[in-house]
Order: structure tokens, then C-alpha cells, then sequence
């Protein structure tokens, strides 16, 4: 019988920030990869018979519930008033989140066998009432406070920066979130060594898991299609793309340096970059800088702009386009790099995460440092100058990724190690 097939009938996720839902408005603030991958895991934990509460915070005037099935609630607990938080700023509210749900949890006789927390403010949430109910505590950090104030690169004084970011408060909470919580889970080989160097972490309390990504979306369809969704999204055959929110590490303005390097190889090749989210003023003044260098550079006109691309067209211009680029300087995974691989677009990574890692150079996908920007525009121009190795991407590309990403599978893994961690935390119990 599978490990994973004898508890864990009870799970509780909890992700605080952003706007979780049934249908997330992705691109919202603090609303992308996390909140999609909580909600794919906990929509395939549901699939494999568990019951999963999947609670965040509530504001603004969102309901108590969405049930998503039978087996899976999104449940909102208020705290913070009505208005959006960002993360940076939920130190001062956590505790009123914590006892909130107990006190839910407990006028309503809910018994959970594990909470699984997500990025340290529901880390430091969900460790506080894993004590209090006596159950499971698993972690997954997505980003490390340590990391991002490292290399994140801003014009910010140190005093400005902690103003803003309160990044000591935050890794002191993440350290404790760590060293306490019964077993962490990385996402990347690289994210798991900085857990070990910088927060103390033992390997025997860490296991590394790949985030998913849903299979029955992501998938390539024949070349004679893809001219047609060409057509359809007026996008051409040299077009390389590139999509996220409008974020520094992100490493847009590093994309742009590389293109003079990309347009001399391949006279024909555009950029098309969907950058930033719906409706945000930041968003719009950082595509305004990259705008600004892509004037100084001479090239705004091998630019195309489209500020969104809505979920149900995301598949369909992975899959239209030449080469799909992920210049970041740094990328603790790279969700979208997986998914544009699973469409079969030849894709090029940053060597800045955790991903990299992972491929077989040449066959999977291509990577290089998008601080270089001869470099990093060669490896985005090689696939259209030689198609029988960009064709080769394509097909081993998208093996890869649906094979080793798909979320039934990463679902299974994770109910693997809550079992075992079940079991290591009862035999400390039980030593003398």
C-alpha cells in the first residue's frame, strides 16, 4: 500500500497574503506563482481523497467561503481590518490571524492531522497554532528573507530598505519558523543549501520537492497549429517571449541589454513582453523605465508591450512563440520557465535559481547569466538559427517538464513526507 495512503485525511494549508480564491485574480498584488501553487496542491490533495481547508486572510468584500469540491474550502479568516496588506506588512497582524482561527477551529470542533504553511508569515501563523492543536507543523519558505535582501539591488539606503521590507524582523521569524515547525520543504537544491548555511536548517528536517504545474493545460500541439495562434495573437515566427509581474529580480531591463545582441543574430526576432499585472501604477511606472532603456538602446521598435495576458490565453502564447526568455536576477524556481517548456517553446533560463540545477543543457532548455548580455542574447537567438536544435527543445523540453512537474505527482510526494514526518515527531515523543 502507498506511503501516502494511511493518514493525512485532514489538511490544513494556510497562505495569508494576496488574493486567494477559487478563481485567483493572478497578477493582483502579492497574487502569482505562490497562490497557484497552493491552490494546485490543494486541488490535488482534494483529487487524492484528502479534506484540505485552505485558509487566508479576508478583506475587502470577499466571502467567508469558496468551495471549490467536496474535499476543498478556500476559507477567509478577518483580521487586519477590511483594506489589502502586503506581505512586507504582516508582522503587526499575525497574531490576530492566529487567534481568529483558533477560536473558529474550535467553536466549530474542526480536528486537522497537519497544517501546511506557506512563506513565513503563515510559517509563523501556522507554527503558533500547530502548537496550540498539537499537530503537524510543514513549511514551504517559496522565497528567504536572507536571499532576497542579498540580491534584490535597489537605490534604497539600508534604513529605507528596512522601512520598507522590515527584512530583520523577517528572517529572525523565519529562522524560528524553521528550526521549530516539524520538516521544511524547499523547492530547489539551491534554496535548500541557503536553508542549511544561513538559517541553521538540518537535512534531516528538509526535503526538496519541485513546485508542479497543471499538465492537462500546459501541453505542446503540432507546428501547423501553432501558425494559426500566431495569427490569432498577431505574434510572428521569430517572436521570443517573456511574461511575469514588473519586479527588479525579475531581471527585465537585463532582457532588454541583451536584445541588440539578439537582433543582430536574428534580423527578424521580436520581444514580446507581457509585464506587469492589471490596473497597478508601480507596474506601469517600471515598464515605463524599461521603456525609457529600450529608446536609449535604439530598439523600442522590435518591442511589443501587452501590460496582461489573461490565464485562459497563457497557454496558447508559450506556444506561439519562438523562444520564451526568464532573465532573473534571481529566480528561486521559475514557474512560467516549466510551463513554457511543457507547451514546447524553446526556452532559455537565467542561471540565478534553482532550475538550472535541474536540466540537461542543450536538450531540456538553455541557460546563461542575464548579466551578460552578449551571452545571454546568443542563447535566445540559438534555437531560431538552428531549428533542428530548437525542434530538439521543444520535444525534450516538454518531457521533461510534464513528466517531472505535473502536480498529481509533487501531491503524492508531499503526503509522503507528512507521513514520515508524523512518524519521526512521534518517536521523539515517545524517547525518554
Amino acid at each position: 500500500m502507498d506511503m501516502f495512503d494511511q493518514s493525512m485525511n485532514n489538511i490544513l494549508m494556510i497562505s495569508l497574503h494576496g488574493y486567494v480564491s477559487a478563481e485567483p485574480e493572478l497578477g493582483k498584488p502579492d497574487t502569482g506563482g505562490q497562490v497557484v501553487y497552493v491552490l494546485e496542491l490543494a486541488k490535488r490533495f482534494s483529487r487524492l481523497g484528502r479534506r484540505v481547508d485552505l485558509v487566508t486572510r479576508r478583506f475587502e468584500d470577499q466571502p467567508e467561503y469558496d468551495e471549490i469540491n467536496e474535499n476543498l474550502h478556500v476559507w477567509r479568516i478577518p483580521f487586519g481590518g477590511s483594506e489589502f496588506i502586503r506581505k512586507e506588512d504582516m508582522h503587526d497582524h499575525i497574531g490576530d490571524f492566529v487567534t481568529n482561527l483558533l477560536s473558529a477551529i474550535r467553536s466549530r470542533n474542526i480536528r486537522y492531522d497537519v497544517i501546511y504553511s506557506h512563506y513565513w508569515d503563515a510559517g509563523w501563523a501556522g507554527q503558533k497554532i500547530a502548537e496550540e492543536l498539537e499537530v503537524l507543523h510543514v513549511h514551504t519558505p517559496h522565497s528567504l528573507g536572507w536571499w532576497k535582501q542579498k540580491t534584490m539591488g535597489t537605490d534604497l539606503s539600508e534604513e529605507e530598505m528596512e522601512a520598507t521590507y522590515r527584512f530583520k524582523e523577517r528572517i529572525r521569524k523565519e529562522f524560528l519558523v524553521y528550526q521549530m515547525c516539524d520538516h521544511v520543504i524547499a523547492t530547489t537544491e539551491p534554496q535548500a543549501e541557503l536553508l542549511k548555511q544561513e538559517y541553521d536548517l538540518l537535512n534531516a528536517r528538509m526535503t526538496i520537492v519541485p513546485p508542479g504545474m497543471d499538465e492537462s493545460r500546459f501541453s505542446p500541439i503540432r507546428q501547423a497549429e501553432i501558425k494559426d495562434l500566431q495569427q490569432q495573437y498577431d505574434l510572428r515566427a521569430h517572436d521570443v517571449l517573456t511574461l511575469g509581474r514588473m519586479a527588479h529580480n525579475k531581471g527585465y531591463d537585463l532582457l532588454i541589454q541583451a536584445l541588440p545582441t539578439l537582433f543582430e543574430l536574428v534580423p527578424e526576432a521580436r520581444l514580446i513582453a507581457a509585464v506587469g499585472g492589471e490596473d497597478s501604477a508601480q507596474d506601469d511606472a517600471g515598464v515605463a523605465t524599461l521603456k525609457q532603456l529600450a529608446d536609449e538602446l535604439g530598439i523600442s521598435e522590435r518591442i511589443v508591450w501587452r501590460q496582461f495576458i489573461e490565464e485562459k490565453d497563457l497557454p496558447d502564447y508559450y506556444r506561439a512563440a519562438a523562444v520564451f526568455s526568464m532573465s532573473s536576477r534571481y529566480e528561486p524556481f521559475g514557474m512560467v520557465a516549466i510551463e513554457a517548456m511543457s507547451c514546447g517553446t524553446p526556452t532559455v533560463i537565467t542561471v540565478h535559481g534553482g532550475l538550472y540545477e535541474l536540466i540537461d543543457y542543450g536538450k531540456h532548455a538553455l541557460y546563461a547569466d542575464p548579466n551578460r548580455p552578449l551571452e545571454y542574447g546568443t542563447m535566445l537567438a540559438i534555437p531560431m538559427m538552428y531549428p533542428d536544435l530548437g525542434h530538439q527543445l521543444s520535444v525534450e523540453g516538454a518531457r521533461f517538464a510534464r513528466r517531472n512537474f505535473g502536480w498529481t505527482g509533487i501531491a503524492k510526494q508531499i503526503l509522503s513526507i507528512f507521513n514520515a514526518a508524523t512518524q519521526q515527531s512521534a518517536g521523539e515523543i515517545l524517547k525518554p
